[in-house]
């Protein structure tokens, strides 16, 4: 569905961002953002952004389609991975807070109802908004390259998912994908920067968690081997999700997470696919 007219604005670095090392491709149309990233990592390029106003082969998490038109944000960074490659997932992590941030900004009185969710998505009043993805690929001398994509749906939004789905033009006007990469480029490099500077995950993670679903939100998990239901219990220090059952807490490495929510205000259900 698409919210309002498309435009293509000139992307353009933040400030902090340029200061901190990062470089800017910006194309028109590209197979996956990810694709181009990961090959500009591999030839040598670091803290590199590619963004594209459309992709022709956009994919989520599980090799599933991202449906990608122009006037949504489409954006990965590449980057030698600054930490072990057990530890690259907390990537999304980092991209995620820097997300809401950075929407947060622009738009303050989305606060209290954009949240984030385990593992890699973003919603707003319930409905998915943006979603995260990690790939990695091996470089010389045993590092590992990452290229972590992230794309928001600002002019559009797609029909037909598992899950209800939204726009931010549906919610605030003056958004487009220029000014919000600009935002986004300045939270990516403060938080990567924290991230990279000792325990830099714990603040990562207090940080995701002050924009997450609240503690105790019903869930219901797709795992591999079935699903399970239990309440929002927070995060481990790896990462993982907490889910607390009958008084026990179980922890949950890889799964989809769909929050059981109550009946929505008219409002929000104006604002969202039903």
């Amino acid at each position: 569905m698409t919210i309002f007219p498309d435009h293509a604005a000139d992307m353009e670095l933040s400030q902090t961002a340029a200061a901190a090392g990062f470089q800017l491709l910006h194309v028109t149309r590209a197979e996956s953002t990810n694709v181009a990233a990961l090959r500009a990592v591999e030839a040598g390029a670091d803290r590199f952004w590619v963004v594209a106003d459309e992709q022709s082969a956009g994919r989520g998490r599980h090799g599933r389609t991202w449906q990608s038109p122009p006037g949504n944000l489409y954006a990965s960074v590449g980057l030698n991975a600054p930490c072990p490659p057990a530890s690259t997932p907390l990537l999304g992590f980092v991209a995620g807070l820097s997300l809401a941030e950075a929407i947060l900004a622009l738009a303050p009185d989305l606060a209290g109802a954009l949240h984030l969710k385990w593992p890699n998505d973003c919603q707003l009043d319930g409905a998915k908004l943006a979603g995260i993805l990690l790939e990695g690929t091996s470089l010389p001398g045993g590092k590992t390259g990452v290229a972590v994509g992230i794309g928001v749906n600002i002019a559009h939004f797609p029909e037909g998912l598992d899950q209800r789905a939204t726009a931010l033009a549906l919610h605030v006007d003056g958004i487009d994908p220029a000014s919000l990469f600009e935002a986004l480029s300045t939270r990516i490099a403060a938080n990567l920067a924290l991230f990279g500077a000792g325990d830099g995950f714990a603040a990562i993670r207090e940080g995701w968690l002050r924009h997450a679903l609240p503690l105790g939100t019903r869930l219901r998990v797709r795992l591999p081997s079935g699903e399970r239901h239990g309440a929002f219990a927070g995060l481990d220090e790896t990462g993982h999700l907490l889910l607390e059952t009958n008084g026990v807490t179980e922890t949950v490495m890889v799964g989809d997470v769909f929050p059981v929510t109550d009946v929505l205000s008219p409002e929000a259900a104006l604002r969202t696919v039903g």
